[in-house]
């Protein structure tokens, strides 16, 4: 990952509903979601942040194939209880497949740096930013109690305790600073990242302003940055110019409400910001390579 993504910005890239939610307003240390994502989602780019990122899988298996960009695949057969690690410093591309054909379920879990700084100087006396494994499809027993916890408590309350998230949070900490630190990467100095808590503010408001005209000022002020910082920040961390991304977001509705409703492509259009219906399909064809009427017959 360049400077990677928050759990929220995933959500506007991959097929699926929200389950549960850790908190509408997430602390800085710790964001947990659990997602039922489709039975095939095909080949996205997953932008990056600054926090280390765990999916958990909760029900269900798949095949899950990862690769850098342009790269080969690299294909895990996972089930209930495996779980990926990913703390690099660059994009890559993911896609799966569920071996029975039906949905299954995730968690995202963001461990904010905070976290990892107080787990890194008591286990090894240093404030330095260790980096982690990046490791795909294993089973943990000792951090398997940890996650079931904080599973539970965001599905079965209404609203979770913050105070419980960020202790078990603490917890997994320690066990990753613990087993999945990677010496040689940790040498190696990082690139500055957007923390994931800023990134998911700025895609938060991107969502709800997607049928307005693009805002650059807008979304940096939400960042608390300046609009050239904020552009050269989200670039490095997604691949993509904000404009970009957004229209990204965009076509994303635009191809979920082509396939589940029988709105018309002209409403369609205005729902997303597009006045015009042929620009609508401009941009539509040009981001997709066929036409918002082809892709819906197909």
């Amino acid at each position: 990952m360049t400077d990677k993504t928050s759990a929220e910005m995933l959500k506007t890239h991959i097929a699926g509903r929200l389950i549960a939610d850790g908190g509408r307003h997430p602390s800085r240390d710790v964001i947990v979601q659990i997602f039922a994502r489709n039975s095939v989602q095909e080949s996205f780019i997953v932008p990056a942040v600054a926090e280390p990122l765990i999916v958990w899988i909760l029900k269900g298996s798949a095949t899950v194939e990862e690769r850098d960009i342009g790269g080969n695949w690299l294909a895990s057969d996972v089930k209930a209880g495996d779980f990926f690690l990913t703390d690099s410093d660059e994009p890559y591309e993911l896609r799966w497949r569920s071996h029975d054909g039906l949905p299954f379920e995730v968690m995202h879990l963001y461990l904010g740096l905070p976290l990892l700084a107080r787990a890194t100087q008591e286990i090894y006396g240093t404030v330095s930013r260790l980096t982690l494994r990046d490791v795909s499809g294993v089973n943990d027993a000792e951090l398997s109690p940890l996650i079931e916890t904080l599973a539970r408590e965001i599905s079965g309350q209404t609203q979770p305790s913050a105070l419980l998230l960020e202790s078990v949070a603490q917890a997994v900490s320690i066990q990753l600073v613990r087993r999945y630190v990677d010496p040689q990467r940790s040498t190696v100095r990082r690139r500055s990242a957007i923390p994931a808590y800023r990134l998911r503010r700025v895609t938060d408001l991107m969502q709800q302003t997607l049928a307005s005209e693009f805002d650059l000022g807008r979304y940096a002020r939400a960042a608390g940055m300046s609009e050239a910082h904020f552009s050269r920040q989200f670039k490095r961390s997604t691949g993509l110019t904000p404009s970009k991304y957004f229209i990204g977001m965009r076509m994303t509705v635009a191809r979920r409400l082509l396939r589940e409703t029988d709105r018309s492509i002209i409403l369609i259009g205005m729902d997303i910001g597009y006045s015009s219906p042929s620009h609508f399909s401009q941009v539509f064809r040009k981001e997709t390579g066929v036409s918002p009427g082809d892709y819906r017959g197909r």
